[in-house]
């Protein structure tokens, strides 16, 4: 596989995402006792919207990015599994927000973010995903 226009928007907007989530879930997080105010409303919203709409656009992006190598159903491989499970997650989280269930709305942002953004992450560093492929060559030239 090689980098295609699609492939560096994914890639970007992943990456992008994965940079971004502790700056939104850190935001939010209060301290307990007199320092509560050191909650940052503003920056929370700003970042989180920001993440949902990088989330988005790799969610969307990665329905048209096919990989026939890997064991595959038309082209779609186990990792494209994920593509509903961000849609879904980020349409609970929101509907849970709306209702007022803070909770539940932390609990799947910080879910989504440790099996989307990490977990996922973790397996395009395999050395058969361009990615790790990338990553894997770039350290060979520097050793």
């Amino acid at each position: 596989m090689q980098l295609t226009p699609l492939i560096a928007v994914h890639m970007s907007a992943a990456i992008a995402a994965v940079a971004l989530g502790p700056v939104a879930l850190w935001a939010r997080r209060g301290h307990a006792g007199p320092q509560r105010h050191s909650q940052r409303p503003r920056l929370h919203r700003a970042a989180g919207y920001a993440w949902v709409t990088l989330m988005l656009v790799t969610a969307l992006s990665a329905i048209f990015i096919r990989d026939f190598k890997l064991p595959n159903i038309a082209g779609y491989t186990p990792i494209h599994l994920l593509v509903p499970v961000v849609l879904g997650s980020l349409f609970f989280s929101f509907r849970a927000l709306l209702r007022g269930d803070i909770r539940r709305h932390r609990r799947l942002m910080v879910w989504l973010y440790m099996s989307a953004c990490l977990v996922a992450g973790a397996f395009t560093l395999l050395p058969n995903r361009y990615l790790g492929g990338l990553v894997a060559s770039l350290w060979a030239a520097l050793a």
